[in-house]
């Protein structure tokens, strides 16, 4: 099994505007160790939307912060929707419309989190990690704050697509820190970026385009402090669905500690059966 650097990207965004066939699957769990469950996650097929945030453990009410973050992203793209209107976004012309789209529905998360901290003293302070994916046609849009991960999964490697924005991320970056150093820090759970800490916050986007047979996987966390990459990418690969991949997933951070929330969003790019295999489904694998 491969694993790539998050900082080598896919083939450069080429959209076909043709509709990809999607199998999805979403899976979250406590853990073994937290009581409550801080993580929130939105999965769409007909807007082909995916949202995943994870609430800032020890804050101040961080359920009610991941739950806002994935509310007003996907309020955003209902099709009643009022054109979103962010104080800090302005068009970005390296991206399309729908990644721009996706980087003002964040901005305003961060913008409603931010507000109703500062209202309410009893969730002063409250904050969130979000990662979200959109897909139109064969292209993929994709934001991030916060250490909340996106992966893609294509021809048996798997690829990193986020970069996290935590104190041991950077310094990492810099060369102060060692994978293995950081994977024992005591420091890894301190985000230098996150919705709701700030009026304002800096969300990193990205697009490509995606081809059947590639695998998206939405993840907090949980996953990835107790799951290694090579065991997520045999997980992702040997699964034979997305449901039976996101729970595997889920069952083996458990398995291996289950010290955070676990969230994980699946979806997988299949080619739509033709009109051959939808009348003769059993002869379908011997047509060329």
């Amino acid at each position: 099994m491969a694993l790539t650097s998050s900082l080598s990207r896919p083939s450069a965004f080429q959209a076909n505007a043709k509709p990809m066939h999607l199998e999805v699957a979403a899976c979250t769990d406590n853990g073994r160790v937290r009581p409550t469950n801080e993580d929130s996650y939105h999965v769409s097929r007909e807007k082909k939307l995916f949202v995943l945030s994870d609430g800032m453990g020890g804050a101040a009410k961080g359920e009610v912060a991941s739950a806002m973050a994935v509310e007003v992203v996907s309020a955003c793209f209902q099709e009643d929707a009022l054109p979103t209107i962010s104080q800090e976004s302005a068009p970005n012309s390296e991206f399309s419309e729908e990644t721009n789209r996706l980087i003002d529905a964040i901005h305003m998360a961060n913008e409603q989190i931010h507000e109703e901290g500062t209202r309410d003293p009893a969730s002063h302070g409250m904050g969130a990690t979000i990662v979200a994916a959109r897909i139109n046609g064969s292209g993929l849009s994709l934001a991030h704050v916060g250490d909340s991960r996106a992966y893609l999964l294509r021809a048996d490697t798997l690829q990193q697509l986020t970069s996290d924005h935590s104190l041991v991320a950077e310094q990492i970056r810099q060369g102060l820190m060692t994978h293995q150093q950081a994977a024992v820090s005591e420091l890894q759970s301190v985000l230098t970026r996150a919705l709701g800490m700030e009026e304002s916050v800096e969300v990193d986007a990205d697009e490509m385009e995606l081809f059947p047979g590639d695998s998206l996987l939405l993840c907090s966390d949980g996953l990835t402090r107790m799951v290694n990459e090579y065991e997520i990418a045999g997980i992702l690969s040997q699964a034979p669905d997305v449901r039976i991949a996101a729970e595997r997933l889920v069952q083996r951070a458990n398995e291996c500690g289950g010290h955070d929330n676990i969230t994980v969003v699946v979806v997988r790019i299949s080619k739509p059966k033709g009109w051959l295999a939808r009348f003769f489904p059993w002869g379908s694998a011997n047509l060329a």
